[in-house]
């Protein structure tokens, strides 16, 4: 299972929207934070986002019995540890 949390903000809007369009994910209200849970790895675009990449790059606000494998300019991979 691969889960991130993302800051409930306006500029992470776009990432939160991409992520929950993939098939299996699950999102839910925690506190202040956007808990993005999948079976499977997480796979983010940050062009879809719309993100710029200061945004992009400050959208991650944690993870959960998870790693990240790849987080560039192209896309955030996060996979289950």
């Amino acid at each position: 299972m691969s889960r991130l949390y993302v800051l409930d903000v306006p500029e992470n809007e776009g990432v939160v929207k991409v992520a929950g369009a993939e098939p299996d994910v699950e999102i839910a209200k925690v506190g202040p934070y956007f808990r993005i849970t999948r079976p499977e790895e997480i796979v983010i675009d940050r062009r879809a986002t719309g993100c710029r990449h200061a945004v992009w790059y400050s959208s991650l606000a944690g993870l959960e019995d998870s790693k990240v494998a790849q987080h560039d300019k192209d896309a955030l991979r996060v996979v289950d540890r």
